[in-house]
């Protein structure tokens, strides 16, 4: 299929009542994070209703146009760039939180919710949304089910598919279907809600989900320790995890990265060591646990700091929450995404630092080290559009060493049009023709975000 298909813009935009195809609206509408080149596209449709989602579809099946949905473009994996006349789909005007349950710990909410506007609005019903993404305050509902997000409280709470109960979604032929039910249990027919987060736009377009909520903590306590090494860490984390206390969060930040932080922050936190480890639990229990924490990290860390104060927590959780924008200081961020077994964190770790030494990249590494998520992040220029080949070397090692250590290419962020050369790789080719097979079922016309994913 074309990108380059041509339609008469008067007939998609009579059912619309926002869109635009002035240049800087479609050329902003065409990027995300990533930094991946644009088409631009030919549109941006702005919905304001499922109606309208329909429509566009509808009108895009007809004449074999690429649609890319769209949140609040906060993607590093190149998942919403729109390639050469395609019509870009945004769904950020669908914001309303359309109820929230209470009594049943659900929310009803349209895609283009924030993601902490839902958690929010949850607080007030003594509830919280436990999905939790770096881009917490800029994401969307929909993006972070576009790409299964995870997030800090992943140690304990899971990702987004943990939380999402039912969907509603328009098909690239217009249709819209109703997966899952609003309980906790279900097991009737095949698992098309599981199979649709994560899905990066190219099975369908979600329009409304129901997401289930949890008590919100009655309290929090935090552990920061700092070691000699990232090996120690690394060791030191998977004692805690063996300790039979679950944290909601368990973090790790390398040395240079502290540097970065040091540096916006004005704090001294290299200082106390080459790494830095940050559990925190939350509950009834939460100062007991974090108690079992500290005394299993005292033995093994250079400097162990536990508060139970929640000023004095957010201070000890500057370490984390302050590293990309510390890096964002520096220079052009391009934010990857492995996940490896726990157990292999300490050697995930050790070996990005190596290919940073042998590339000559810049590369900053943090992680959650509850469920070896690993997040290497390259610094570049400011003014490089196009990765420098040993950025580009740098990045390929890290897919490799991924892999080779029994992990995965993503573990929240997507495929999206950057790892697509990898997918085969890692899953197969028998599972990457299958995989092929329910996207040709789905979407025939392969108008739904295509180049992206698989």
């Amino acid at each position: 299929m074309t990108l380059a298909a041509t339609f008469s813009l008067d007939d998609l935009v009579a059912d619309l009542d926002d869109w635009s195809v002035v240049p800087a609206d479609v050329e902003s509408a065409s990027r995300d994070r990533s930094g991946s080149p644009i088409g631009p596209a030919a549109v941006v449709v702005r919905a304001g209703s499922v109606e309208q989602v329909q429509a566009t579809l509808r009108f895009a099946q007809l004449h074999g146009i690429a649609v890319v949905p769209r949140g609040a473009g906060s993607g590093v994996a190149g998942g919403a760039v729109a390639g050469v006349g395609s019509i870009v789909l945004d769904l950020s005007r669908l914001d309303r939180i359309v109820e929230i349950r209470a009594d049943d710990q659900v929310a009803v909410v349209e895609p283009g919710v924030i993601t902490a506007d839902l958690d929010a609005a949850a607080g007030a019903h003594g509830l919280f949304y436990a999905p939790d993404p770096g881009s917490v305050g800029i994401s969307t509902i929909g993006g972070n089910i576009a790409t299964n997000a995870g997030g800090l409280r992943g140690a304990k709470y899971g990702v987004t598919r943990d939380a999402v109960l039912s969907l509603d979604v328009v098909l690239a032929d217009g249709q819209l279907i109703t997966v899952g039910r609003e309980t906790l249990k279900r097991v009737t027919g095949y698992d098309l809600l599981g199979l649709l987060v994560g899905s990066e736009g190219t099975l369908g377009v979600v329009v409304r989900a129901t997401l289930r909520l949890l008590p919100r903590p009655v309290a929090t306590s935090t552990v920061a320790a700092y070691f000699e090494s990232i090996d120690e860490a690394a060791a030191a984390a998977i004692a805690v995890r063996a300790s039979g206390v679950r944290p909601v969060v368990l973090e790790i930040v390398d040395g240079p990265t502290l540097a970065a932080i040091d540096a916006l922050e004005g704090t001294q936190l290299r200082a106390n060591g080459a790494a830095f480890l940050l559990a925190q639990s939350d509950g009834h229990a939460a100062a007991i646990e974090a108690g079992v924490i500290a005394d299993v990290l005292t033995p093994l860390a250079a400097y162990v700091e536990t508060s139970d104060d929640p000023v004095e927590s957010a201070r000890l959780m500057t370490a984390r929450r302050q590293a990309l924008p510390a890096l964002e200081r520096i220079g052009r961020v391009v934010i990857e995404d492995i996940a490896v077994p726990p157990s292999r964190l300490a050697e995930a770790i050790r070996g990005i630092h190596a290919i940073a030494e042998e590339t000559g990249a810049r590369i900053f590494v943090f992680a959650h080290a509850g469920d070896g998520n690993v997040h290497p992040i390259l610094v570049v220029d400011d003014g490089e559009e196009v990765l420098p080949p040993h950025a580009l070397e740098a990045v390929d090692r890290i897919f490799a060493l991924a892999l080779n250590l029994g992990g995965t290419l993503t573990g929240e962020h997507g495929v999206g049009l950057l790892k697509r050369d990898w997918v085969t790789r890692e899953v197969g080719g028998v599972v990457d023709g299958l995989q092929h097979a329910i996207k040709s079922l789905f979407d025939p016309a392969g108008i739904l975000n295509p180049g992206k994913a698989i």
